[in-house]
């Protein structure tokens, strides 16, 4: 990493962006001002089905409206363009390749049915997405002959089980994740062609730098995941802070999925960007 404290915002285009998306970036670009840093926004529009050209156009309203700027990026450009990833997939799959290279991904052509009647005991963490993957629906380690492309199966990171990963956040401290135990074997390459969500903003903030990634509180875990893909990259990671998350009356955090206010609601209904700031 450059001396420059580069940081970035990253949402994704498939919703209505909400009041905990603006805090966590304002989190995100208040730490960038504080170090005459740089700030990036790309846009994370990985999921065909989800992702829509209105919402990336709403997104770049709403965050203008909220008050945000920010260096590169969509529209402003940058010297590591383009910042849309769906514009990316052959970058992304020079890192799926140098993990296959590695022998630390293996095809797995498994249903979620499959998954789900193989496990022994339901775990269900909050701001997880997928129960851990049974061992035993993993294939043993083999000499076989990577393919040069994915093709349309889906491709796991083989976790060294019992491994503790541990990182020092900068709002939580040290934090420790157990492979195996806190999640398994995880998604690199989606059947229908795409990255994951994991190795696509690895290899997205490597490739741009970022030397500071501020998210929310949900995707701790997903940083120990992440973190097991740099050091199989060889990558040195970036500095992580995970922000407290934005929740509603019934102490559910706010999410697209629940319908929660959105800026674009918000602004129609005669509210400013600095009345809502006051209420952080």
């Amino acid at each position: 990493m450059s001396g420059i404290y580069r940081g970035r915002i990253a949402p994704t285009p498939s919703g209505s962006l909400h009041l905990g998306h603006a805090r966590t970036f304002w989190t995100a670009q208040e730490r960038a001002h504080q170090r005459g840093g740089v700030l990036v926004l790309r846009n994370e529009d990985l999921d065909p089905d989800r992702c829509k050209p209105q919402f990336a156009t709403q997104m770049i309203e709403d965050l203008r409206w909220f008050g945000f700027t920010w260096h590169e990026g969509p529209v402003v450009g940058g010297p590591f363009a383009p910042y849309v990833q769906s514009e990316r997939r052959a970058m992304y799959l020079e890192s799926w390749r140098a993990l296959a290279s590695a022998g630390a991904i293996y095809p797995s052509p498994h249903s979620r049915k499959d998954i789900a009647e193989a496990l022994v005991a339901p775990h269900d963490e909050p701001g997880e997405n997928e129960p851990i993957f049974p061992p035993a629906l993993r294939p043993a380690p083999s000499n076989f002959i990577m393919p040069a492309e994915p093709g349309d199966v889906n491709w796991r990171f083989r976790v060294p089980d019992g491994a503790v990963i541990t990182f020092v956040d900068g709002r939580h401290g040290a934090v420790s994740r157990t492979a195996g135990v806190d999640f398994g074997d995880f998604l690199v390459w989606r059947k229908d062609g795409y990255p994951s969500y994991e190795l696509a903003v690895v290899h997205d903030d490597h490739a741009m730098r970022i030397s500071e990634v501020v998210r929310g509180d949900d995707l701790l875990t997903s940083t120990a995941r992440q973190i097991l893909l740099y050091r199989t990259l060889g990558w040195q990671p970036p500095a992580f802070y995970h922000c407290e998350l934005v929740r509603d009356a019934e102490g559910r955090r706010l999410a697209k999925r629940t319908e929660a206010v959105s800026l674009a609601w918000l602004r129609e209904e005669g509210r400013t960007p600095e009345e809502l700031r006051l209420g952080w």
